[in-house]
């Protein structure tokens, strides 16, 4: 291995990315559930959201306009706040065509929206009782980045054309997780929209906060209370499960990536054992020489199977190395806790070892073979 260094390089390296492929599959998708559980532990997963689904005639039902005080009558819910679709475009100024839509939508928002779904505001304010009848917006993330908004200046705050005038924008959300379609959506105070907009105050989506431990009570008689007397076209959801479920999809995705990490070993593997069956052909003389001078096969096969075994931990060492940067890089750009698991990083040595005592089997056996005489010929 030191006399030809670039070659023990370029035989570790294999085993090096395959390493690195594992580790990093393996430590990344921990990283982010555990952001997920951080996350959904301070969002709390007690949050319900009613939708109206179709009628028996196939039809768009819609949700009474009573639904949010209905829903607060219920004994275990915390709050209750809704947002209303206006079917209205918003568009950055009126000289955008109306089909623009960008895919954002304009709702109609209750003032107690924002504390119900434990969302932050990134700029300005959110719509409160002070402006609630006032031609105001307040934009959600994905909204603001469409629209050309990243800041509101106190002086000369930003407009935005609804329907057939001016909003002034007051405010701009951080992201919302359990809220996704909040993000692209441009918010309106509900008497604004009705005012301003012709919204016909009927609710498109119901938010629910209720207490953990009787959440799933809440969640089988909320339809009924919303809609007594079509509840079957109220659809009821929990967001938490849907994150949940996202995550399950990236972790099939994890497995994938695990797969082709296991595929770069077996290559680096290969590399490994045509390096050392190449290394057994170009030192006949030297294996001739040492068993001329008494050495036993078991002692030439133990040379050879050691040679191809540092070989493979030296790429192992170097690949969980790669693999802690690349979780570390990773996570630190998505702003996740790095988790690094223990079995992950020991194994991926004991792994390499492994895959270098498989590798190095056949050409120490071969070189344990090979007569002294026809070595030295």
């Amino acid at each position: 291995m030191r006399t030809r260094p670039l070659r023990a390089v370029l035989s570790a390296l294999g085993i090096a990315i395959g390493i690195a492929a594992m580790v990093s599959v393996l430590a990344i998708p921990e990283s982010s559930a555990k952001a997920l559980r951080e996350q959904l532990a301070a969002l709390g997963t007690n949050l319900l959201r009613a939708e109206p689904g179709q009628t028996f005639f196939g039809e768009d039902a819609v949700l009474p306009d009573t639904a949010v005080p209905m829903a607060e009558r219920i004994g275990p819910v915390l709050g209750a706040a809704a947002t209303g679709n206006t079917g209205k475009t918003v568009r950055r100024t009126d000289k955008v065509a109306e089909s623009e839509t960008s895919g954002l939508s304009v709702q109609a928002a209750n003032p107690d929206l924002l504390g119900l779904l434990g969302g932050t505001l990134k700029a300005g304010e959110f719509l409160g009782a002070a402006n609630a009848d006032y031609p105001v917006v307040v934009l959600g993330s994905v909204a603001a980045t469409r629209l050309g908004i990243d800041r509101i200046d106190a002086q000369q705050r930003p407009q935005v054309w609804i329907g057939d005038r001016w909003f002034t924008v007051i405010g701009i959300l951080d992201p919302m997780p359990l809220a996704a379609e909040i993000e692209r959506a441009v918010l309106v105070g509900w008497t604004a929209a009705q005012r301003h907009l012709g919204f016909d105050g009927r609710p498109s989506t119901v938010y629910a906060r209720a207490e953990e431990s009787r959440l799933d009570s809440v969640r089988q008689v909320l339809a009924a209370t919303l809609n007594p007397a079509h509840p079957d076209e109220v659809k009821v959801s929990r967001p938490s499960d849907a994150i949940e479920a996202q995550r399950l999809t990236e972790n099939t995705y994890s497995a994938l990536f695990l797969g082709l990490g296991g595929v770069a070993l077996l290559v680096g593997g290969v590399g490994v054992a045509n390096t050392m069956v190449i290394s057994v052909l170009e030192r006949r003389r030297e294996i001739g020489l040492r068993r001329a001078l008494g050495a036993t096969r078991r002692q030439v096969r133990g040379q050879f199977l050691t040679e191809s075994m540092l070989l493979s931990a030296l790429g192992g060492a170097s690949g969980v190395l790669l693999g802690v940067l690349a979780t570390a890089g990773y996570s630190l750009s998505q702003d996740w806790p790095a988790v690094l698991p223990v079995p992950a990083l020991v194994g991926g040595v004991g792994v390499a070892a492994v895959v270098g005592a498989v590798a190095g089997a056949y050409p120490a056996m071969r070189a344990a073979r090979l007569p002294p005489t026809v070595a030295l010929a």
